[in-house]
């Protein structure tokens, strides 16, 4: 070894184990094209939410599924389910399944079934991919638009086309480099609150995703980049309650919209009826929504939109050693409301906002 070469390894990724070649978003697109029924889709899912965004649609847009995504069988299943119930909802709700594969993590946990597919800490990203690619794939295809947390700036390139809205969660809304890739994005992106409540981070990340940016990425072919993005005219808020307190009620959404206002952002406003609101228990979240229903009822217009956490079964589970002993249908991650009282929230909502959408 040179004296070059030994001083580079004293200096240079001194903590890097090894790097690992990865397929590029190309290479992973050639792989799972894009249907024509996919891209139907896709198209009309994203212009159904900028038209409820624009007022133009006076249905609610429903974000609801698992917390995360890590049985790939399950996630069809409930698709299949989800499908039947959001056609017979569709006067009322324009249902998008969320597939969240990207878990973000204060300290160490899994973190989703791109990282790590297999659940074990062998971080086979590649087959992650492939998978979340294939699922998106094939949600689409059955008519159900799709919805996601862009994490990682890298894994856009991979599977946007197939995503109708992404989400930015509270610890990465302060993020410039969340920011500047929201602004390229091609879909809505909602902004939830920061994890103290503030509305402030949120208001800030709108304001800098309407404009240009020019930041680092990956083209198609893997290439690193000088990404130059246009803005994102359709971003906006998602209220998730924050520091165990929530900010749904209607005080709380007044704030809200005074808030958006002053930011001279977009008005609408997504309300989160997990983590904080419900403070984390899943069978609060249908106290959240019959609320959202009775401000909508006494003439609220600003509310536009709910995420929800809803699985085949109830609850959550921890990640057994032993693998086979999963307990089907069940996150693995924040708890879900079951399958049971998913339809009858939604049904109820639907219900109670019929007649009053279309004076919005």
């Amino acid at each position: 070894m040179s004296q070059t070469a030994t001083h580079n390894a004293e200096i240079d990724d001194v903590n890097i184990e090894k790097f690992i070649p990865l397929i590029t978003p190309h290479q992973l697109k050639s792989k799972y094209p894009l249907t024509d029924t996919a891209y139907q889709t896709v198209l009309n899912g994203r212009k159904t939410i900028e038209n409820i965004l624009d007022g133009k649609d006076n249905r609610i847009l429903v974000v609801i599924g698992p917390c995360s995504i890590h049985d790939v069988t399950a996630a069809h299943e409930y698709a299949d389910r989800l499908k039947v119930l959001a056609e017979e909802l569709s006067n009322e709700l324009f249902i998008v399944m969320r597939v969240y594969f990207e878990k973000p993590r204060t300290t160490t946990g899994w973190k989703g079934l791109i990282n790590d597919p297999y659940m074990n800490d062998s971080f086979d990203i590649e087959h992650g991919l492939g998978l979340a690619r294939k699922l998106l794939l094939d949600l689409n295809e059955k008519g159900l638009p799709c919805a996601t947390e862009a994490l990682d700036p890298n894994t856009p390139q991979y599977i946007q086309d197939l995503i109708s809205w992404s989400a930015i969660g509270a610890r990465t809304t302060e993020s410039q480099t969340h920011r500047e890739m929201s602004s390229g994005l091609s879909c809505p992106v909602g902004f939830k609150n920061g994890t103290d409540g503030s509305m402030t981070v949120a208001v800030n990340a709108m304001q800098a995703v309407q404009s240009g940016h020019s930041f680092l990425g990956l083209s198609e072919d893997g290439q690193v980049c000088i990404i130059k993005s246009k803005g994102n005219q359709y971003a906006h808020v998602v209220l998730r309650g924050g520091n165990d307190q929530p900010n749904y009620d209607e005080t709380a959404i007044a704030a809200a919209e005074d808030e958006l206002a002053k930011g001279k952002t977009n008005g609408k406003i997504m309300v989160d009826a997990s983590h904080a609101n419900s403070g984390k228990d899943p069978y609060l979240q249908p106290m959240v929504i019959q609320n959202i229903a009775g401000q909508i009822q006494n003439g609220n217009t600003s509310i536009m939109g709910l995420m929800i956490e809803s699985h085949l079964k109830g609850g959550r589970q921890n990640i057994p050693a032993d693998l086979s002993q999963l307990e089907y249908g069940k996150s693995v991650t924040d708890g879900c409301l079951d399958w049971e009282a998913t339809v009858e929230t939604l049904r109820q909502f639907a219900k109670d906002v019929k007649a009053y959408l279309p004076n919005r």
